[in-house]
């Protein structure tokens, strides 16, 4: 069973509203109920505060979030667009009502409803200013405060603004953008650590610095992408390539050559979608069709080696 709660707030009663949760929260929820092959991926339960009519106070929020946590599925994951805020006790994340900033629901209280769950995996997702501090250690700067099975990914640090263009987050547009298939993986997946690499990769030194904090033994995928290699294909990565990691070709392989063999054809368009993927290189030769045509080599990447280990281990 797989939950996700969506939360966007966009209506504020006392402070600034924002113009860009709402739409965040739409594009999240969009992401999260469906695979890229339209299979069904999260039951998610969305919420957004436009107006007065519609507006999301701390009460409501926290019995959202309980009910989340509340039993013990598979994965829980909870995203949150709006306000935040930070001072010497702590961190909050902001509801339509909330005017001080310590009037809105802490991320202390948070972080132990999440703790306390019986979730198998429990991941938060924050873009608001200085979400970084959920989490933070403890005083003794030695006890950690996330629990096994919790994984933390917020669009700033405890100290910086979240910026937000008007239609949406800088750091929910990355999000978004690595949940579609810019952090998958040659399987097609996509998993909390690949979406923070992504977004990490993707601002430089002085922007807004994404924080990542997990206590886990395996990642989970949070949503599959058609692969551009199929899992039948990788796995004739061991038939292909012995130890040596090199593959002799001849003209045989290409099949507008003089001399097609059936046999080695169909090898050749494998090892031609393992080079488009970077698992494979010609050897002394700019193009795959070079080394066939001149009998010449390709040979396993480095990232090539890496899954060609995965498929002898039987780990794929």
């Amino acid at each position: 069973m797989r939950k996700a709660l969506v939360v966007g707030v966009n209506h504020y009663s006392s402070i600034n509203s924002l113009p860009g949760c709402v739409p965040d929260a739409y594009s999240v929820d969009a992401m999260l109920k469906q695979h890229a092959d339209g299979t069904k991926n999260f039951d998610v339960i969305l919420h957004t505060a436009i107006n007065e009519e519609s507006k999301i106070t701390k009460k409501m929020l926290k019995e959202y979030v309980e009910a989340l946590f509340s039993d013990d599925s598979d994965i829980a994951l909870l995203y949150f667009s709006g306000h935040g805020h930070i001072e010497m006790v702590g961190g909050y994340i902001l509801t339509s009502e909330c005017s001080t900033g310590d009037d809105g629901l802490s991320l202390n209280e948070l972080l132990i409803i999440i703790n306390k769950s019986k979730a198998k995996n429990k991941i938060v997702i924050l873009d608001t200013c200085h979400s970084g501090q959920m989490g933070d250690f403890g005083a003794d700067n030695n006890t950690a405060h996330i629990a096994e099975g919790v994984t933390i990914l917020t669009a700033s640090s405890k100290s910086q603004y979240a910026t937000d263009e008007g239609d949406g987050g800088t750091f929910t547009k990355l999000l978004v953008d690595a949940l579609s298939g810019a952090a998958a993986n040659l399987l097609g997946d996509i998993s909390p650590g690949s979406v923070y690499a992504h977004v990490d990769q993707s601002l430089g030194a002085w922007d807004q610095r994404p924080i990542f904090k997990t206590n886990v033994k395996n990642f989970v995928s949070l949503r599959k992408i058609l692969p551009p290699v199929t899992l039948s294909e990788l796995k004739k990565l061991t038939d292909l390539f012995d130890e040596s990691f090199e593959h002799k070709l001849d003209s045989s392989y290409e099949p507008e050559g003089p001399n097609p063999d059936l046999t080695n054809v169909e090898k050749f368009a494998v090892l031609q979608k393992y080079n488009r993927v970077n698992l494979v290189i010609p050897v002394d030769a700019p193009h795959m069709y070079h080394a066939a045509m001149e009998s010449k080599s390709c040979k396993l990447t480095v990232l090539g080696e890496y899954y060609w280990s995965l498929v002898k281990k039987n780990r794929i």
